[in-house]
């Protein structure tokens, strides 16, 4: 386990996890709760928590994850723009000295309303989620949400004025598979880089491993480069092509660990820090917060969930799955 030594203040940088990783980069929950009901994320018995984090206990936390060097920071869900008080988050956190990048991960649907007062409140990159460019196909992923809201919503965001926008899509044999190309050419002529993650084994669906789809799409004709350009400290786990009409992204949690190079540790909504998106190890931030826990306490807190980190994912293993929460348990 890897803690603060008692000589040290526990809130200086940097913020080592058990293998001596830095960590520079928090995916923050802000609700479990979502307006769709993806198979491969959302099952129909998912109730949410009930104590979730107020926008003054957000902002707590990333103030202390910043002194310990935390300088990217990524608002998930669930669904965060559901929250009635998102902006409020959004401005707090963006505020915060030391953050550099605040980005939202989102389905869309809320964004033809929220796309420039998002950006307006200091939010620098969205990823949209966007699974098919066909309602029927939308329609067997999910049983809740508008595709055309989904769509409107997409171009307000390309209207907005982000620094970046990139479009996630989880590949699933025999649902949206043959899409994939389709999804590169929309996301191109939006400006928008592409990205296709391997489905991961936290509900239903069959998975197609990156390699697997690579070959399709140059089978298809469309020329892939490996893309050499550095991607620096702050990188997140996507490799990077080069395609005519701009990068393309491919993210493989099975196929191609991608732990060796984390940088991320995730808290979710009511406050549990996570110290590995496939693990089970936390720390009740939330209860330290409300307990009256001073800065440093928190920070002690946090190396201590961290020096229990795994060297990765176990996804892989027989009868992962079963000991897994939900995507929308673990905050994305």
């Amino acid at each position: 386990m890897i803690d603060a030594p008692p000589h040290r203040d526990p809130l200086v940088p940097p913020l080592l996890d058990a293998q001596g990783r830095t960590m520079t980069y928090l995916r923050l929950s802000v609700t479990d709760r979502c307006n769709f009901r993806c198979t491969y994320c959302s099952p129909a018995s998912w109730g949410g928590k009930k104590d979730l984090l107020t926008p003054e206990e957000f902002e707590r936390i990333v103030s202390v994850f910043a002194r310990m060097g935390i300088r990217r920071v990524r608002l998930t869900g669930g669904e965060p723009l559901i929250r009635p008080d998102i902006l409020e988050v959004a401005r707090r956190i963006a505020a915060v000295p030391g953050v550099e990048w605040l980005a939202i991960t989102t389905n869309a649907s809320h964004l033809e309303r929220l796309a420039v007062p998002l950006r307006e409140a200091g939010v620098t990159q969205l990823n949209i989620s966007l699974d098919t460019l066909s309602e029927d196909t939308f329609r067997r992923i999910s049983k809740q949400g508008d595709f055309g809201t989904i769509l409107r919503g997409i171009d307000a965001a390309v209207g907005a004025g982000y620094a970046s926008l990139k479009l996630n899509a989880v590949v699933m044999s025999g649902v949206n598979d043959a899409e994939v190309g389709d999804l590169i050419a929309y996301a191109h002529a939006r400006g928008i880089t592409p990205r296709f993650i391997e489905l991961m084994p936290f509900g239903q669906g069959t998975p197609v491993p990156t390699a697997q789809l690579v070959e399709r799409l140059r089978a298809s004709g469309l020329s892939l480069v490996p893309d050499e350009e550095p991607q620096g400290a702050a990188a997140g786990p996507a490799q990077y092509w080069r395609a005519p009409g701009g990068r393309v992204g491919f993210i493989s949690p099975l196929t191609q660990n991608f732990c060796g190079g984390c940088n991320r540790v995730r808290v979710a909504s009511n406050g549990d820090l996570r110290s590995c998106l496939g693990g089970r190890a936390q720390a009740p931030l939330h209860t330290l917060i409300r307990g009256g826990a001073t800065d440093a306490e928190l920070a002690l807190a946090v190396r201590r969930a961290l020096g229990e980190k795994p060297d990765g994912h176990r996804f892989t293993e027989p009868g992962a799955g079963a000991s897994l929460l939900t995507m929308m348990g673990i905050g994305g």
